[in-house]
């Protein structure tokens, strides 16, 4: 998890979150240290934030000596924190084996930052113990990512380097390709060194320690109690109640497991008790809190590689996410509440619904995202400095909250918080850099893509639909930073090949890496939330995709016509395109869920998703045809409904 693990205050059912959390999130398997050791270990991950703030806003190192320090880190806490496998961990123990993993790839890169100029000098030419260190560098860096993150990834990076090794290099001996290999994945800046672990160590650890210091104001619990006081008491109100919370807190987590645990403890169980079917109830904190990852303005932090990624500014990134986020939730917002009015479900009573005037006394807690966001939003600030002064207002308006006040002990807790929190994102971001400088390293990637083009012809739709495919398959497990990394380098370039708009193929890629988490048959956040609501979890999984449709649709319309990411349009336009957008997700919406005023039959289904996808998609033709046909639907619902009353009457 990107953000630290949120639990509700909120009393619920009896439940084992770190049971759930254990199963389904990797990075919650974690080894058991007390005493003086707990202290000691803590002590290493504050300073370790405390040297990434000071290497990333005051520091002007060279910069391979300050990426390798910086995984050196990653490697030597990775070890200290995450055991070989999962299980009952003995409380302050740590295996021989470990111990020498930890050494060996600590020192491996810490022999490169010591030497870091006369290796830049030195060329290509290594010798062969340069080589040794720098195998037992990869190695203990993908073992690292396996225990934070899993096997998925580093399955991907071991078959991409088998690859390189057996078949991908015409190096004739296999010590020159192992050389080769080490020197460009280890040594040079496209390996691990390349740019996911560049911005990770620039931006996303800055962003990281920031939500561990807001988590410690409160902020998630506000965020469930202000939906609860907003939207609970309508019908079917707990459900709505998850998607606005999750949608609030996707502003400031990144992580789908941790998001359905952390609101679901209170969301599902209330969803429940109001009538909703527990596959459903649980698929809906899926889906919503999937989508937090694709919420400005942090989206997982992947905004911040993207930006990277494409050369545009980050503020940029954030400002075309908002329509598809928008329709994402809103697609969600609408399906809980038809299947409420098809069930019949009430909301909460007014005695379960918490009081809003004390609530809106507490929005000072906002204060530090509203400044990140107006300090990001209007360059006045660096993105690392925004989030740095996001940190002391954090501190500053807790003081005003005597339950969650932020004292000097819960400062050294979120500074080690914030630095176990680095690791899996790390580990998992030099990872993908392995994957990514492989894919280039042998000219993989131009295979790919002469590939697929010449397999989809002139075709733009055929692929899109392999490279979401791709997208899915890859995305399975893997964070959705890797997940990224990983399918700007191999997918998002067959989309511009094609024809698609950079930041549109970016996006594209993005959204279908994400929407792994909720597709069987690895849907990680669907079964977590269906563990919670003691569901059937493949049911769950299937549901949470029906709900989170937006995830599916949206990439393609803004790929075929980028106008949706407010790309070479008016202000006309995107108001049109807001207006027929929100209006076909509620067709699609209504048609998936078969309820509209009653019960649809199935040619009012067709008609509707019909009707609902043109108007989703961007062009007066469409939109126009596509309103005739949803006012179709409307009408067919009305007179139907008129009919069956008096059939009733009579």
């Amino acid at each position: 998890m990107i953000f630290g693990k949120k639990k509700a205050t909120v009393p619920t059912e009896p439940m084992d979150l770190d049971a759930v959390m254990k199963k389904f999130d990797r990075e919650s398997n974690t080894r058991i240290w007390e005493g003086k050791a707990r202290v000691l270990v803590n002590c290493l991950l504050a300073i370790f934030s405390l040297f990434c703030i000071y290497v990333t806003l005051f520091a002007s190192w060279l910069e391979e000596l300050r990426l390798t320090t910086f995984v050196a880190f990653i490697i030597l806490l990775g070890y200290l924190v995450f055991p070989a496998k999962k299980g009952v961990q003995k409380t302050n123990y740590m295996p021989w084996y470990d111990v020498v993993l930890m050494l060996c790839g600590t020192g491996a890169f810490c022999y490169y930052a010591c030497n870091a100029v006369s290796i830049i000098q030195q060329g290509s030419n290594f010798t062969w113990y340069q080589i040794i260190i720098g195998i037992m560098g990869i190695i203990s860096l993908i073992e690292v990512c396996r225990r934070s993150v899993g096997l998925p990834i580093v399955i991907v990076a071991c078959c991409f380097i088998l690859y390189a090794l057996f078949g991908g290099l015409s190096n004739p001996t296999l010590w020159g390709k192992l050389n080769y290999i080490v020197h460009y994945l280890f040594y040079g800046k496209e390996g691990i060194l390349s740019t996911p672990i560049n911005v990770c160590s620039k931006f996303i650890v800055v962003f990281i320690i920031f939500g561990a210091f807001l988590e410690r104001t409160g902020i998630a619990d506000f965020f469930i109690q202000i939906s609860n006081s907003i939207v609970g008491g309508f019908s079917g109100g707990p459900a709505k109640v998850a998607v606005v919370a999750s949608a609030l807190e996707g502003m400031v987590s990144g992580s789908s497991v941790a998001n359905t645990v952390g609101s679901g403890s209170v969301t599902i169980p209330l969803m429940k008790k109001t009538g909703y079917k527990p596959e459903f109830a649980a698929a809906a904190e899926a889906s919503a809190s999937t989508g937090g990852q694709i919420m400005p303005p942090i989206m997982g932090a992947a905004a911040f590689l993207m930006a990277d990624y494409v050369g545009v500014p980050y503020s940029n990134i954030v400002v075309r996410a908002i329509l598809p986020a928008i329709l994402y939730f809103a697609g969600i917002f609408i399906a809980v509440h038809l299947e409420a009015k098809k069930e019949g479900l009430r909301g909460l009573t007014k005695e379960e619904l918490p009081r809003l005037l004390p609530l809106l006394k507490k929005t000072y807690l906002l204060l530090p995202l509203i400044i990140l966001i107006y300090l990001v939003g209007t360059s006045q600030r660096s993105i690392q400095y925004a989030a740095a002064i996001a940190i002391v207002v954090a501190i500053v308006v807790s003081l005003f909250n005597k339950e969650n006040r932020i004292t000097p002990k819960k400062v050294w807790e979120a500074l080690a918080a914030g630095g176990q929190g680095m690791i899996t994102v790390a580990a998992a971001c030099g990872v993908a850099g392995i994957i990514a400088g492989t894919i280039t390293m042998t000219g993989l990637a131009n295979i790919m893509i002469n590939g697929i083009v010449a397999l989809a012809g002139n075709q733009v739709i055929i692929a899109l639909f392999l490279t979401m495919l791709c997208c899915i398959v890859l995305g399975m497990g893997v964070p959705t930073t890797a997940n990224y990394c990983i399918m700007a380098a191999t997918c998002a370039p067959i989309l511009v090949r094609m024809g698609v708009p950079n930041i549109a193929a970016h996006f594209f890629v993005f959204y279908f890496g994400i929407v792994a988490d909720l597709t069987p048959p690895v849907a990680l956040a669907a079964y977590a939330g269906a563990a919670i609501g003691q569901a059937n979890p493949m049911k769950t999984a299937f549901t949470a995709t029906k709900l989170a449709i937006g995830a599916f649709i949206v990439p393609y319309v803004f790929a075929l016509n980028p106008a949706m990411l407010f790309i070479d349009t008016s202000v006309w336009e995107v108001i049109t395109i807001s207006v027929t957008s929100i209006i076909g997700i509620f067709a699609v919406s209504a048609s998936l869920e078969g309820y509209l005023f009653h019960h649809m039959p199935w040619y009012q289904r067709i008609i509707s998703l019909a009707g609902g996808l043109l108007l989703i998609y961007p062009g007066w033709v469409t939109d126009v045809i596509g309103v005739v046909l949803v006012a179709l639907m409307i009408m067919m619902q009305i007179l139907t409904k008129e009919k069956n009353k008096v059939v009733q009457t009579l």
